[in-house]
């Protein structure tokens, strides 16, 4: 039976499949000779279903005002109406003739045509019905990159609204027609972004508006955060239009092969290619605005189409990108500097423009090698390497296109950047791992080319790299857990830093120093934070795409949002009574809270609970360590910072258990947990209460006994 993208369609057509299979069937049934049944009643239904269909197309055709259905539409109704009457026609020939082959073979073709040109016709209605949608999308499109010049928040208010509504309004409803979850998912989730987003835009131009009336004090900040508003409302809008253009599943988004990255790269770039084209030819374009944006942006997805295709256009196009990215800084500075009128800056938009148009036919062109020959990449997983790995260790000899070749060096390398991240003797033994893996591949690799691949040194060091690569494996999964201890232990905690920092009255004392302090260290634990996030999506060990992408889509939408907040708040501290800017900096800090509690959630279910737990265990008996050298030195601000650490590793431990014994249905295990959490959760708490008593009076003896006490209870040693 075949499947259709929208429950209408379905419902229309199931029944029309339904009765093709019942003529397939009698068709086939009557191959051996015997006589076909009177079909003519059944055939006349059909055939007047069909006109009623045909009318109905008629006429929708000759009142509509869109031009593709008027196109579409008379060939799809010439087919099915010729596929009716073939219908009718074998309808006769088999009444005349019961055993006439010619006639079943007209029966089978008319009832198959009548199925297609049916598909065809309500296909063609179908996406008239999409167009209808893409021009309100379009149009909310355009409107809000206006918000760039736009001074009047009340107009923008009053005009946006209707259509973001109505948008909304045809969106949900067209999710709800969908057939495919996947497709319906994608809708659903870009829609609600751009809901979420709405709030933040009216308060991006208000405080832009806000900016310039207050002398222009914080505009280039309320510049950046406007910018990087519209571009994520218009990212949103964009690949719900994508969506709604979707009519099969293996073209969902949630697929990420590199045939579908590469396409929607493509697919971005030209929708880019007008809006950087009109900022370039605009002499008088100020930058840092959507033109530009849209030109970096070009640049971004033709680096990541370099990333992906065969040389050698990857170099060509990595060359192309490195070229217009300097080019692009020389002119936006010069027309910073009010110089974009200057020959100098004429001649590099117009070089600019050329090399852009180039750069879009090579990736056209590297797309379309890339359809056309394969890859040649390795697994998206580490799961995904390891199987070609071994694949290609099994059999040498095989042409794999250096698939296998390619995972054991994306393995190594995988390994190397999780060992960046480490330090001592955990570093020392993951980078002599990947220096073992990474020799013994080099000396199986000479004596295959030699010829020698079979022999017996080679199947040894064939075994050897097996055994390597699996402890390779299993301690770069130990690592990426102490990494997730140590980036997510406390996830919010430098943003309220950050936020206290941001509203501290205007007459606190180095208010200017504190902010930037509390800033780089926001700045750098988000980086951890997503960093590590990358590095569990890529080499941790989930072998589900869907699971993988989102958790790198969630990641960088953290990264692009963190400079964000701390251009609201530098903007808050510079106007601190304002309230536009207070509201800006909360939503701005509102949203990358719940940004950052989705992005733990993700992580904490990539990681092996119980290596998360062991990690968490080391570190903790670590931190106690310091605790209890902070006792016996009298050092009131260590026992503080080294209890606040302890407390919130064995809090986020209790997270992850409890939430492992949620997903769980065996009864004795849950109590099991929930005893042990409800223990943990309480020698935490003695653990904290008595460091207070201790950093308040370090010579206070019962508080000493107190803290050893609960910490030996917390972590036997």
């Amino acid at each position: 039976m075949p499947s259709f993208h929208t429950k209408t369609i379905e419902q229309i057509l199931d029944p029309v499949a339904q009765q093709v299979s019942v003529l397939v069937v009698l068709h086939e049934a009557s191959e051996d000779g015997s006589a076909m049944p009177d079909l003519s009643g059944q055939i006349s239904a059909v055939n007047a279903a069909v006109q009623n269909l045909v009318k109905v197309g008629r006429d929708t055709t000759n009142s509509s005002k869109d031009a593709v259905l008027k196109q579409d539409m008379p060939p799809a109704l010439v087919k099915v109406e010729a596929a009716s009457n073939g219908l009718l026609e074998a309808s006769v020939m088999l009444r005349d003739d019961p055993y006439s082959m010619p006639g079943r073979k007209t029966l089978i073709d008319g009832a198959r045509g009548i199925l297609g040109g049916t598909a065809q016709l309500l296909l063609v209605f179908d996406q008239a019905e999409v167009r209808k949608i893409l021009r309100r999308c379009q149009g909310v499109l355009d409107y809000i990159c206006v918000a760039e010049v736009m001074g009047d928040l009340v107009t923008f208010v009053k005009n946006l609204t209707p259509g973001m509504t109505g948008m909304a309004n045809m969106v949900s409803a067209r999710a709800k027609e969908l057939t495919f979850q996947v497709h319906r998912e994608l809708l659903e989730k870009h829609l609600d972004s751009v809901k979420n987003t709405v709030p933040l835009l009216v308060s991006a131009i208000k405080i832009t508006v806000t900016t310039i009336s207050q002398g222009g004090q914080g505009l280039a900040e309320a510049k950046e955060n406007r910018n990087y508003v519209i571009r994520k409302m218009s990212y949103d809008i964009r690949e719900i239009m994508r969506v709604l253009q979707l009519t099969t599943y293996d073209e969902d988004d949630w697929a990420m092969d590199d045939l579908t990255v590469l396409k929607k790269a493509q697919d971005n770039i030209t929708n880019q290619m007008a809006r950087a084209t009109e900022w370039l030819t605009d002499p008088n374009a100020a930058p840092g605005g959507i033109g530009e944006s849209a030109l970096r942006q070009i640049l971004a997805d033709a680096k990541k189409v370099a990333d992906r295709v065969n040389e050698p256009y990857a170099g060509r196009i990595k060359q192309a990108v490195e070229d217009l990215t300097e080019l692009t800084d020389k002119l936006a500075d010069l027309r910073a500097n009010g110089q974009g009128n200057t020959p100098e800056a004429l001649q590099l938009s117009h070089a600019i423009n050329a090399k852009l148009n180039a750069l879009q036919k090579l990736v056209d062109d590297a797309v379309q090698d890339a359809v056309k020959n394969g890859t040649g990449k390795p697994a998206n997983t580490p799961t995904g390497k390891m199987d070609q790995a071994q694949a290609w260790l099994a059999n040498p000899s095989v042409n794999d296109k250096g698939v296998g070749r390619k995972a054991i060096e994306g393995l190594v390398a995988e390994g190397r950047r999780v060992a960046q991240n480490l330090s001592g003797p955990e570093k020392r033994e993951l980078e002599q791992l990947c220096n073992d893996v990474d020799s013994l591949y080099k000396q199986l690799d000479a004596l295959i080319r030699k010829g020698q691949g079979n022999s017996p040194e080679a199947q040894a060091i064939r075994q050897q790299l097996a055994k390597k690569l699996q402890q390779l494996q299993q301690r770069i999964e130990k690592a990426l857990a102490n990494q997730v201890v140590d980036s997510f232990m406390d996830p919010t905690g430098p943003l309220a830093q950050l936020d206290r920092a941001a509203k501290a009255p205007a007459d606190a004392p180095n208010r200017q120093q504190t902010y930037e302090s509390k800033a780089h260290i926001f700045l750098k634990h988000s980086k951890q934070m997503t960093d590590t996030a990358h590095a569990v999506a890529e080499a941790g060990s989930c072998p589900d795409k869907k699971i993988v992408g989102e958790r790198n889509a969630t990641a960088n939408e953290v990264a692009e949002m963190t400079p964000q907040v701390v251009n609201a708040g530098k903007i808050l501290l510079m106007l601190p009574e304002n309230a536009a800017a207070t509201e800006n900096f909360d939503i701005l800090s509102g949203q990358y809270r719940s940004k950052v509690e989705i992005l733990t959630g993700l992580v904490d279910e990539a990681t092996d609970p119980l290596e998360f737990i062991k990690a968490s265990e080391e570190s903790i008996k670590k931190d106690s360590e310091g605790v209890a050298n902070a006792i016996r030195q009298k050092n009131p601000q260590n026992i503080i910072v080294g209890g606040g650490n302890i407390a919130t590793k064995a809090n986020r431990i209790v997270t992850v258990a409890n939430k492992e014994a949620d997903n769980s249905e065996d009864p004795e295990f849950v109590n099991n947990v929930q005893d042990a959490t409800r223990q943990l959760g309480k020698s935490t708490t003695d653990t904290v209460v008595a460091a207070k008593a201790i950093s308040m009076n370090p010579a206070d003896g019962t508080a000493q006994n107190n803290w050893f006490k609960s910490n030996g209870q917390m972590i036997p040693y």
